[in-house]
């Protein structure tokens, strides 16, 4: 039985988050989402269910509206970088989703971590 790409998907973003969960320790979670036309960001606390901070080219101050590659990647990841800052937080842990970290996922993580997160 062939699985389609959107359960094989799912299924790969279940186990991530899982294994991430036995880790936090009450960190925050580096939540990212990739569209074709777009890329996001959240920084999550998951014990009180509150978004710390949030990044994303659908915002017209970054001027990357519709793009969706890894100079845009880069941007969206220094920018959640400070604004993690902003809130006072220093540590988390990036959660993937179900997304390889490879190209634009890899190039946000970098960037991140440039710009001071550690995870």
């Amino acid at each position: 039985m062939a699985n389609s790409k959107r359960d094989l998907f799912l299924k790969r973003r279940l186990r991530v988050r899982n294994k991430l969960r036995k880790m936090a320790n009450g960190r925050a979670r580096l939540s990212i989402h990739r569209s074709n036309k777009n890329i996001s960001v959240q920084l999550i606390d998951d014990v009180n269910g509150v978004t710390l901070a949030s990044a994303s080219t659908l915002e017209k101050d970054f001027g990357l509206v519709g793009k969706n590659n890894v100079e845009a990647a880069t941007k969206i990841g220094a920018a959640i970088a400070e604004r993690a800052k902003k809130a006072g937080v220093e540590e988390c842990y990036f959660d993937r989703g179900g997304f390889l970290f490879h190209g634009k996922v890899k190039a946000l993580a970098e960037a991140a971590r440039e710009g001071g997160l550690k995870f």
